[in-house]
């Protein structure tokens, strides 16, 4: 089904040779790798000849609702006077509007009068996902789109697209770059076709089982091509390529065909469409054999995509994997308590689901809704406790399928449609009950990302399956079942039939973009607030470990959690008080504890109480921080709040042995925090309440200087560890020496 393959190899005359053979028949891996896609792509975006490390600038970006405010802001402390780029402010994260009262419509209003004022354009709530409409008005051929949100990916349009943190945003928006060594390139070849009842999520879900623990494809480019390429639709295509950002890739771009550019006319840019292919002799860093004729039908169970087996492996087996799930549910929800086992949901030897949602930018594509709506078929989802919702990616995929039918089957069954909304993907929007499972055709099934409350005794569970097999489990009272073995579903086709009107945006997209109206002033609603002040980098640091986590890896979901608590995005000191809320909720105090004695050393260094928490350190030079240990920090949301909520309560560095992404690293570095590294960080024993001294850290930041010598202080000895400084450019040192991205362009 799957073949990895880690190793250079070339791609010539339709084949592949491994590294030495090709270099043994001439070739060459650094001139070869110029003849990927990749590399033409970000070639023609580089602002240097460098391609060694890459200076880009975009041709759009694009921002939601949980994250536009925070870039606006900081971009206007740092002088913006108008957009110098598309900027796309869509409304579909928080669009219920249903928390915290005039907050979450307060910050479109805002949206609105900033793309007034800058120059943007501006999607009102329930029109599209962030992703539908890049991919609907903006993707095209050798283009490339940043945007605030992980799952930025139009890799099927021929777009390499990047999702990172707010602060990189920021800086395109103040004309400056997106500094990056190039990346590895993984040739992702595929050959054969889909059988029947088989989708796009159940591709993503085998690609990302077989690559995410590895770090296969960790910080580079996935680059699609091969004969099955063809077999495959615009929404198939778009549909596994959402998912790529779950194998912790940095980008993703797929070879372009007829297919691309008649999509590409049918949404009005036909002219947009550019023939992507790799070379011949293209040199590609490891290869990936995806045979799609052989790929099944599968579940990712709780707690992560990566979790990830065949539907047929999960029902043969489903007591033993149910009991690993369990096992596992005490530490990924936080609780003290083992709650009821998930093996009481087998009946009769099926296992039961209690809900089913289809939507967001994975799962609520034209192409999804016809298959569930012809799966279906008008027959009941029943009476029992089993609901389905549906959720259509922009309203021009709603109008189609109005027109053609489908919305009215969809309804008959029994199924609740609701309009564009990314709620069900991060927890604000059909939240199921206590003890519940979720079979969701969206994007994540980390911890809580459901919307329940693990503190206050709630634990819910989602595991992500394909629209085409959620809707045979529903025909099935919520029983798990493979669609591929239901009979007459049909092989999805290459091409599905799909007029897009965009009449819906027409009437109600403000189109601003290039029209700055300067004078224009932004509306401030109660909750939004300006960053508070970062002060820069003393000499030397004392930290306080306020927390030490211990799992495999940390989501930003569990370093600021998203659901309800996003209302609160536009004003960072009441976002802050749910830092780590759900993973160690001792971390918000301890660390204000922290930064009320920093605060005190300012004004006062002489303050008894600031001398006797120095423990003999010099209190005019050493200033006082708090640091987030964890071994892998930063899996899933590129929400740079999950680095923000800690400076601003603090948080001066990270301890980890490595970043699970480039973009939480990039975001802790803008945030004005060390990115430290250590060996074998587990054999510390590091806890709460533990301190590190690091003497002359200012220094070596300065010099350029890849570590520097520090002492862990436990229970009153002291450790020698070297935190290492990696892979710093001068522009990193000089944001963290100054405090933050804001100080340093301000």
């Amino acid at each position: 089904m799957i073949q990895v393959k880690n190793d250079g190899v070339f791609y010539k005359n339709g084949q592949f040779l491994a590294r030495e053979a090709g270099i043994s028949a001439g070739l060459n891996p650094e001139t070869g790798k110029a003849g990927t896609m990749a590399y033409s792509i970000l070639k023609a975006h580089n602002t240097t000849d460098n391609m060694d490390f890459l200076k880009l600038r975009f041709d759009a970006m694009a921002s939601h609702d949980i994250t536009y405010v925070g870039i606006i802001q900081t971009a206007r402390a740092s002088g913006l006077t108008e957009f110098p780029l598309p900027y796309v402010l869509t409304n579909c994260h928080n669009s219920l509007c249903a928390v915290g009262g005039t907050i979450n419509e307060d910050d479109h209003v805002f949206g609105l009068s900033a793309a007034k004022k800058y120059g943007g354009e501006f999607v009102p709530a329930h029109q599209s996902v962030i992703h539908s409409y890049m991919r609907e008005m903006y993707a095209g051929g050798g283009k490339m789109i940043l945007g605030s949100d992980s799952h930025t990916r139009y890799g099927a349009f021929g777009t390499m697209a990047i999702g990172e943190g707010g602060p990189e945003l920021v800086k395109q928006l103040l004309k400056k770059t997106y500094d990056i060594a190039y990346p590895r390139v993984i040739a992702i070849y595929l050959t054969g076709a889909p059988r029947p009842g088989v989708g796009p999520q159940d591709v993503a879900l085998a690609l990302i089982g077989e690559t995410f623990k590895k770090g296969t494809v960790k910080n580079s480019v996935m680059e699609f091509f091969g004969p099955g390429v063809a077999n495959l639709s615009i929404d198939y295509r778009s549909g596994i390529d959402v998912m790529t950002t779950e194998t912790s890739c940095l980008s993703s771009i797929w070879s372009t065909d007829e297919t691309v550019k008649k999509a590409l006319t049918i949404h009005g840019r036909g002219e947009e469409f550019k023939q992507l292919d790799p070379l011949d002799g293209a040199y590609y860093d490891d290869l990936i054999e995806v045979d799609l004729s052989k790929v099944e039908c599968m579940i990712a169970l709780p707690f992560h995509p990566s979790n990830a087996y065949s539907i047929h492996t999960f029902n043969e087996n489903m007591e033993d994997i149910l009991h690993e799930v369990d096992l596992s549910t005490p530490g990924a929800l936080g609780l003290t308590s083992q709650p009821e086992s998930l093996t009481k949901k087998i009946r009769n030897g099926r296992f039961y689901a209690d809900q089913g949602v289809i939507a967001g930018c994975s799962g609520g594509t034209f192409q999804n809704m016809m298959l569930t709506a012809s799966i279906l078929n008008g027959a009941p989802i029943g009476t029992d406790h089993f609901w389905l919702s549906v959720y259509p990616t922009s309203q021009p995929v709603m109008m189609e399928l109005a027109k053609n039918g489908a919305l009215g089957k969809l309804m008959a069954s029994g199924c609740s449609v609701r309009s564009a909304f990314c709620g069900p993907c991060f927890g604000a929007g059909d939240v199921p009950a206590n003890g519940a499972f979720s079979i969701r055709h969206s994007t994540r099934n980390f911890p809580n990302r459901e919307g329940s409350k693990p503190s206050g005794g709630q634990a819910a569970y989602v595991a992500l399956m394909d629209a085409r097999s959620i809707a045979a489990s529903a025909l099935n009272g919520g029983a798990i079942v493979a669609a591929s073995d239901v009979e007459g579903i049909p092989a999805d086709p290459a091409w599905m039939d799909y007029t897009f009107d965009r009449s819906a945006y027409d009437a109600r997209v403000y189109f601003g973009v290039g029209k700055a109206k300067t004078d224009e002033e932004l509306v401030f609603g109660p909750n939004i607030a300006d960053w508070p002040e970062q002060i820069p980098l003393p000499e030397n640091l004392l930290l306080d470990v306020a927390s030490a986590i211990y799992d495999p890896v940390t989501t930003t979901d569990e370093l600021i959690p998203s659901g309800e608590t996003s209302s609160y995005r536009s004003n960072p000191l009441k976002l802050a008080e749910f830092a780590l809320s759900r993973k160690d909720p001792d971390y918000v105090p301890r660390a204000k504890q922290v930064l009320a004695l920093e605060q005190k050393r300012r004004t006062n260094p002489a303050d008894a109480e600031v001398v006797s928490a120095m423990m003999g350190y010099d209190p005019v030079t050493t200033g006082l921080g708090s640091a987030v240990m964890a071994i892998r920090p930063g899996d899933g949301s590129a929400r740079e709040q999950a680095a923000s909520c800690q400076r601003v309560l603090g948080g001066c560095a990270n301890l980890c042995e490595d970043f699970a992404t480039k973009r939480y690293r990039s975001n802790v570095i803008n945030w004005g925090m060390l990115p430290f590294t250590v060996d074998h960080i587990t054999s510390y024993n590091i806890a709460p309440g533990d301190r590190v001294y690091i003497p002359g850290v200012r220094t070596a930041l300065e010099s350029g200087a890849d570590h520097v010598d520090a002492k862990l202080i436990q229970d009153g000895k002291e450790t020698a560890i070297r935190l290492k400084l990696e892979n710093l450019v001068k522009e990193d040192r000089d944001i963290i020496l100054k405090g933050c991205l804001i100080n340093y362009y301000a």
